[in-house]
């Protein structure tokens, strides 16, 4: 496995397609989960309606923003960092340049940016992008600019996102925002809000717009897919608790991926994230059903241990987890599962952390995404829970689940050699243009020789050695998906 510990995802500066007629530049980077980074090409199509043209030369831009995460201190110190570094050059190269927050730090401390800080112009939350035009103006005019106003609807199913540093292969197709599960770790529900769904049909368009312009892979992206819900509008809590909800005709997330997976059999579906509390049988079926749907599934559990799980309000037990993980292998053989996981909870004990290293050999994991245990202000865990583990005890836990992660990865990596695997080839290989680089439906990743194979086909490889995070192989012929 090339990385294991992901802290946040590396920020990337986007650039689209100019118009002529835009005069001004938009300098982007994006941090943190996937929403951000479909988050930023909404806001790159809203400005681009406003005369700007993106540019990856900081130094030129008339306008810098970043997309924030809150979900661990690391990602926030990152984007500091940043903002340091934008305003240096503000200072000593670009005076009239202007430097704004997008996102869940932006939510979350938007009062100490703009006015205790004073390092930004624009704060701007995730369910107000469609206010930068006027904040824009507030700017211009010499005011500093906030809209953090959480939405109780999807925000822009109207809008055609701009794909930005795109492959034309793969493209991400946001279907629900904000979350209600309140983990007390997670800042979530108050940086995004309550959980709403996008109505089925803007989807659907959405992912006609794609496959006519040559995608060959989506993935439906959300805080928690498996709770899509729609019913006509609004938050998904007032639907549960309305008394007329019997009468109204809804569609779940199983209903949403098989219509999906119907209409374009000849493009690939993953999605991401999912709660094993809301994950239900039938979208097992489904995903059994239908070739095109891969054969993937991120379920973050977190911790092993009943106790720490009830603590962080993971509505789950061990036993209802390792019974769905069961399930899934059952109606899906051949799916890969793929975990988040937290070492040093307050109060977790080593018989809590030992639970968590028998679930996980339980499971035994593909991926997994780890962390230490940080602080977040502002959740139930930040207000009334002691972060009293000590932080050499956090990383000596952290440093035995990543471990055994590795020889898991190891594991499930060396079971695919002699196997034939399909691969939608998405770019050449990082260590030679000689190779060519996709994914299978489990989602990892497999390098094989070029020959005159091109990106965005889909081939059937042949493993015959890996590494303990990539497939290597080579290419026996096209796939039916072509």
């Amino acid at each position: 496995m090339e990385k294991i510990i992901e802290e946040s995802k590396q920020g990337e500066s986007l650039v689209l397609d100019q118009k002529p007629e835009n005069k001004k530049k938009l300098f982007i980077e994006s941090y943190g989960c996937a929403m951000n980074f479909s988050d930023s090409e909404v806001v790159a199509s809203i400005l681009a309606e406003g005369g700007y043209n993106t540019t990856n030369i900081l130094e030129e831009a008339d306008l810098v923003l970043v997309n924030t995460c809150s979900i661990r201190d690391k990602a926030e110190q990152t984007v500091r960092k940043r903002l340091e570094k934008y305003n240096a050059v503000k200072r000593t190269v670009n005076p009239k340049m202007k430097v704004g927050v997008l996102g869940c730090m932006a939510e979350r401390l938007k009062s100490q940016f703009l006015e205790q800080e004073k390092i930004v112009d624009l704060v701007v939350g995730p369910d107000a992008y469609k206010d930068l035009p006027n904040l824009l103006r507030e700017v211009e005019a010499g005011n500093d600019a906030i809209n953090v106003i959480l939405s109780k609807e999807e925000t822009y199913g109207d809008i055609a996102p701009v794909r930005l540093m795109s492959n034309g292969i793969t493209a991400f197709v946001s279907i629900t925002r904000g979350c209600d599960n309140m983990c007390t770790f997670c800042v979530v529900p108050f940086t995004r809000g309550r959980e709403r769904s996008r109505e089925p049909q803007s989807i659907m368009d959405e992912i006609k717009n794609l496959w006519e312009n040559g995608f060959k892979e989506i993935t439906l992206l959300g805080q928690n897919v498996d709770s899509y819900l729609w019913y006509g509008g609004g938050l998904k809590k007032d639907f549960i608790n309305a008394s007329e909800m019997a009468k109204v005709t809804a569609v779940g997330f199983d209903h949403l991926l098989e219509m999906v997976a119907v209409a374009y059999p000849k493009m690939r579906i993953r999605f991401s994230t999912s709660n094993p509390q809301d994950m239900h049988e039938s979208v097992l079926h489904v995903i059994a059903k239908y070739p095109n749907i891969c054969k993937h599934i991120h379920l973050p559990v977190q911790s092993g241990s009943d106790r720490i799980l009830k603590a962080m309000n993971r509505l789950h037990t061990r036993a209802e987890y390792k019974t769905l993980i069961d399930n899934i292998r059952s109606i899906i053989p051949e799916v890969e599962i793929t975990q988040d996981m937290i070492a040093g909870f307050p109060t977790e004990t080593e018989v809590d952390h030992n639970d968590t290293l028998s679930l996980m050999e339980h499971v035994k994991y593909n991926f997994g995404y780890m962390y230490a245990y940080s602080e977040r202000p502002g959740t139930l865990a930040g207000r009334k829970m002691e972060d009293d583990v000590p932080e050499t005890t956090k990383l000596r836990r952290l440093q035995e689940i990543v471990d055994l992660q590795r020889k898991h990865s190891g594991e499930r990596t060396n079971a695919y050699i002699g196997k034939t695997v399909e691969v939608l080839i998405e770019k050449a290989s990082k260590k030679s243009e000689n190779d060519l680089s996709g994914r299978n439906s489990q989602s990892m990743v497999v390098v094989f020789p070029r020959e005159n194979y091109k990106v965005g086909e889909f081939v059937n490889v042949k493993i015959t050695s890996c590494t303990s995070g990539t497939l290597i192989g080579e290419a026996v012929g096209y796939s039916d998906m072509n």
